[in-house]
């Protein structure tokens, strides 16, 4: 199973959450907030252009005033650049304050070209990873110009996406500047993070009760980049996990030997919180259950790399490491 696939199965989460010893849920310091900041002079677009997608086309935007992005990150981003007020539908798994309002045009996870068609846009936003592709290949062939984005696997991700992004919609300025706005802001997380004589490992466990789907990240998780960033080590990886995501086992759980276990919070609440984090088998065996040391970051924005990858990188150093982390 990919990390999108993964993805796309979170709904998201209006807040973040830890459990207590009783198993409920309260908000936690460094929660990542609801909203995204959008840009406060971004220029009209200037429009037409001509640019590269991803999956090798080039794509020719004409207008730009009915955007349809198909996931939660590239709406992020369209909102962050200032331009939110033009985007007509969501995907399932855009959740922020913003845009929760709009119709979604995604069934069961997959897109429904019929609901993208039904809203006349002209541009959608896809990544490489959207599908199914038949739905994709139904919008192009009704004349509406689809950009392919390349999904995010890490911080290195946030400033290309974001100027892609910018790029097609006429606004590469508003690019830049968004671009080395999140970047000056994770630099600034990374430096505020407290001295620490070594270095957490980390497990980042995907977890859905409902489904009895528990999964433990290995190196293409996509949250390595995060860990490895708030001074930790990505306990999955490094025990040999070199795929995306493993079954979660007790031997697994043991050779990784988590210090803390990184979560999103609907996972967590689908296991009944902290309480029942820990009857899972091999949990309370780790170092990071027997000190019930979890950190848990919204669904909708945990794996995005997006203009609120500061405020996600911030969550989980205030939670790894306290108040020393400000």
């Amino acid at each position: 199973m990919s990390v999108l696939a993964l993805a796309l199965t979170a709904t998201g989460c209006q807040g973040a959450t830890e459990a207590s010893g009783t198993g409920t849920t309260t908000t936690v310091a460094g929660a990542v907030a609801d909203r995204v900041e959008p840009l406060t002079d971004t220029a009209a677009p200037r429009l037409p252009v001509t640019v590269g997608s991803a999956d090798g086309r080039k794509v020719t935007v004409g207008n730009a005033r009915r955007i349809v992005p198909l996931s939660g990150g590239l709406s992020e981003i369209v909102f962050t650049l200032g331009l939110g007020d033009r985007v007509v539908a969501r995907d399932v798994t855009a959740t922020f304050e913003q845009a929760r309002g709009l119709p979604v045009v995604t069934r069961n996870h997959d897109v429904s070209a019929e609901s993208v068609l039904s809203l006349t846009p002209d541009l959608v936003i896809a990544e490489t990873t959207t599908g199914p592709q038949e739905a994709v290949d139904q919008i192009r062939a009704a004349g509406v110009p689809v950009l392919v984005v390349k999904p995010a696997a890490g911080l290195a991700d946030v400033g290309p996406r974001i100027q892609a992004v910018a790029d097609a919609l006429g606004v590469p300025a508003a690019g830049r500047e968004l671009t080395k706005r999140s970047q000056d802001r994770i630099t600034a997380v990374r430096k505020a993070i407290p001295p620490h004589a070594d270095h957490p490992r980390v497990a980042f466990l995907y977890l859905r009760g409902s489904a009895s789907v528990y999964l433990i990240g290995g190196a293409k998780s996509g949250a390595a980049s995060l860990i490895e960033a708030a001074g930790g080590v990505d306990a999955g990886a490094a025990s040999g996990l070199g795929k995306d995501f493993t079954a979660l086992t007790t031997e697994a759980l043991a050779k990784a030997a988590p210090d803390a276990i990184l979560v999103m919070s609907k996972g967590l609440e689908s296991v009944g919180g902290l309480d029942g984090l820990v009857k899972i088998p091999g949990i309370a065996q780790t170092p990071a259950g027997m000190e019930r040391r979890v950190v848990s970051v919204e669904d909708g924005v945990l794996l995005n790399y997006g203009p609120r990858t500061d405020q996600v990188l911030r969550s989980i150093v205030t939670q790894l490491y306290g108040d020393g982390a400000r």
